[in-house]
């Protein structure tokens, strides 16, 4: 059995500003990153290489709030956090505050394999990703005109949606492969008009970002700050793991309960060592997607 999940945000879904060319837009590229990742597992590869290839297709793509196409702080700069966790050995990498860096879940990946730390941010990332060969790209690289317009709208004290068109969202991956290992992947752009220097749960092993082989793997997308305060991802598998809990029960209580009674909300996907696939979220949509080698192939907001 092998399976992938991906998520490209959660939050309010106001049918009046999801036109059909929009909704056309959001599941094009949802399907990209999904199929891409399933195609690897099918070929025998790795769920790292699955969860990797996906976000980096959404990091890629304007409609999502990751890479290009980044929310805005509030000085108008794209700051970007990311994560990666393979659950064989517990390795993980991330970055945060990254400025320069097209696909940020590609250099989460070489902290963890190629450095001897788990989180590098700002300034100091940049000159790893230098040392590890990286281009650089200017920060107006990230900038959209949607982008810019969300930014003045909430500057001027009018709500921006959550979710449409992406101001808060954030984009991730979770994957089973054949030989029954089990990863994670998450990538951000944060929250629109953010504090520069501000980062959320997406980089945070535990918060937003976990996997364990056996147990599960688990990618959060909604208001960081409630998920890095509940543990969230970590909770769900330790749920799992030390309390017998299915596994949509364990989401269930971490969305629904826990974080519902923090007053927050959001979306969680997650794959067992099973290859069950959950995808819940407590907010009026999620764009989400799931594929498994038993001919499930899903794809929704």
């Amino acid at each position: 059995m092998y399976a992938i999940a991906i998520h490209g945000g959660a939050g309010a879904v106001p049918r009046a500003m999801l036109s059909a060319l929009r909704e056309q837009r959001y599941r094009a590229g949802l399907e990209a990153a999904l199929d891409a990742g399933f195609a690897l597992l099918a070929r025998g590869g790795s769920s790292l290489d699955a969860v990797s290839a996906a976000v980096r297709i959404l990091e890629d793509d304007p409609s999502f709030n990751a890479g290009h196409g980044a929310a805005l702080t509030r000085d108008g700069a794209a700051e970007l956090d990311a994560a990666i966790m393979d659950g064989r050995q517990l390795r993980a990498g991330a970055v945060a505050s990254v400025r320069h860096v097209k696909n940020p879940i590609e250099l989460a990946r070489r902290v963890m394999e190629k450095s001897r730390h788990v989180l590098l941010v700002g300034a100091g990332a940049e000159e790893f990703a230098l040392e590890e060969s990286f281009v650089l790209v200017p920060n107006h690289y990230f900038r959209t005109a949607e982008r810019q317009e969300q930014l003045e709208c909430e500057q001027r004290g009018e709500r921006v949606s959550d979710l449409i068109p992406g101001a808060q969202g954030t984009v991730g991956a979770v994957a089973l492969d054949g030989e029954g290992n089990l990863a994670a992947a998450t990538s951000t752009g944060g929250m629109t008009n953010k504090r520069p220097g501000r980062v959320g749960d997406s980089p945070i092993i535990g918060a937003g970002t976990y996997a364990k082989n056996g147990v599960c793997a688990v990618s959060a997308t909604g208001h960081g700050e409630y998920f890095i305060r509940a543990v969230a991802a970590h909770h769900v598998c330790a749920a799992v793991e030390y309390r017998g809990l299915d596994l949509q029960q364990a989401v269930r209580e971490v969305l629904h309960e826990i974080l519902g009674g923090l007053g927050g909300d959001g979306g969680l996907i997650a794959v067992g060592g099973d290859g069950q696939i959950v995808m819940d979220f407590s907010t009026e949509g999620m764009f989400r997607g799931a594929r498994d080698s038993g001919g499930r192939r899903e794809i929704a907001i």
